[in-house]
């Protein structure tokens, strides 16, 4: 138990932050909840039936699973923010200087984001009966697998990112350069099928898009006319992304700071 306390102490103090500044859940959930009700409501019309489901899909069905990866995705930007403001602060040194492992301090960090992007994410799953989606247990526990994991891997890349800042304004800019491409690039707006050649091949190698197609897999089980590679391919994508990520945010952590 106690080779675990240094991860268990990180994940603990993000939490503990984040209870201490309320104001981060409505940074991460009214944009999203906006955009998602303004896009979804203007443009609904366009995408009559998408996905040709029993129950008559609007935009606003569609673009759900894509508003929650953007919860998510915000979520994890502000937990990652962080680790500038700790190194400004010195408690990131201190921490360097224990003898403790680095991947210890990197999945302590990544977990304690996570699970506050995660906790995000899930919450947005209480409109689940306002939008009338018709879905299992066995569905609810797969969407919040993938919500999990998709936390985890946006964190981890977040963590990436951060480590090498010492600007939280640079770090925006960054975070917006990667991020936002790969949120708008995974079939969260529209659908692949309605793509150019060009963009199907940046969307079909995005690995957000496996994410966003898990999601509104275990969401709209009966979608067939969409980009949808069986459930556990997604998921699988998803943990390959997470495999590659981690391990470079661990050799990124043994770097020394600037």
């Amino acid at each position: 138990m106690n080779s675990f306390l240094p991860i268990y102490t990180l994940w603990k103090r993000e939490i503990v932050r984040f209870l201490r500044q309320p104001s981060r859940v409505i940074g991460a959930l009214a944009p999203p909840l906006l955009f998602w009700f303004i896009i979804g409501s203007g443009i609904g019309k366009s995408f009559p039936q998408l996905g040709g489901s029993e129950v008559s899909e609007s935009y606003l069905h569609y673009f759900f699973p894509g508003m929650v990866i953007m919860v998510i995705l915000f979520t994890s930007i502000f937990s990652t923010i962080s680790i500038i403001e700790d190194r400004k602060e010195g408690f990131l040194q201190s921490v360097l200087v224990a003898p403790v492992p680095r991947s210890y301090i990197a999945l302590g960090k990544i977990f304690g984001g996570a699970t506050l992007a995660f906790l995000h994410g899930a919450v947005l799953l209480i409109l689940i009966p306002l939008l009338k989606i018709p879905i299992s247990w066995t569905s609810l526990l797969f969407t919040v697998t993938i919500l999990f994991l998709v936390s985890f891997s946006l964190t981890s890349l977040g963590f990436i990112i951060a480590w090498r800042m010492d600007s939280t304004q640079g770090f925006h800019a960054v975070m917006n350069l990667f991020l936002m491409p790969l949120w708008f690039l995974s079939g969260t707006l529209f659908p692949m099928e309605s793509a150019p050649f060009w963009l199907k091949i940046l969307m079909r190698i995005n690995p957000l898009t496996y994410g966003v197609s898990a999601l509104r897999q275990s969401l709209y089980a009966s979608s067939t006319r969409l980009f949808s590679p069986t459930p556990l391919y997604s998921l699988g994508i998803t943990l390959l992304f997470i495999l590659f990520l981690f391990p470079i945010a661990i050799i990124t952590c043994k770097r020394p700071l600037k």
